[in-house]
């Protein structure tokens, strides 16, 4: 059974980096052809992809995030973070972490719970 877990702040000063980490039990990072992948939804909007990180450890961003946004691996302990730089009120939302077959175009198999950030001073 694969399963992921976000965790983090719930709570970020704007101007501030917000940074999360997705801890993934059941399956590894590195094998199989896997994006390992962070979306946030805002209220009252959609699922916005932010970026994954393949199993390479080669990661993909949205270009619109793509200068605030940086998402990493430790392999030693299975899990990949994200980093979102100089945040503002806007990026309030809850992030989820999820993984998806990077040789399908199967949606996203697995999810995390989702994890509330809410960025306000």
């Amino acid at each position: 059974q694969v399963q992921l877990q976000e965790s983090g702040p719930g709570l970020v000063k704007p101007s501030q980096t917000l940074s999360l980490t997705c801890t993934v039990s059941g399956a590894s990072i590195t094998t199989k052809a896997y994006y390992w992948t962070w979306i946030r939804q805002a209220p009252g909007k959609g699922l916005e992809w932010m970026g994954h990180i393949a199993r390479t450890g080669t990661p993909y961003y949205n270009p619109s995030l793509t200068s605030r946004t940086s998402i990493s691996r430790d392999t030693s302990k299975n899990q990949f973070s994200l980093q979102l730089s100089s945040a503002t009120p806007e990026d309030t939302a809850v992030y989820y972490c999820a993984r998806k077959s990077a040789v399908s175009y199967d949606p996203w198999d697995y999810w995390g719970q989702g994890t509330q950030v809410t960025v306000s001073s």
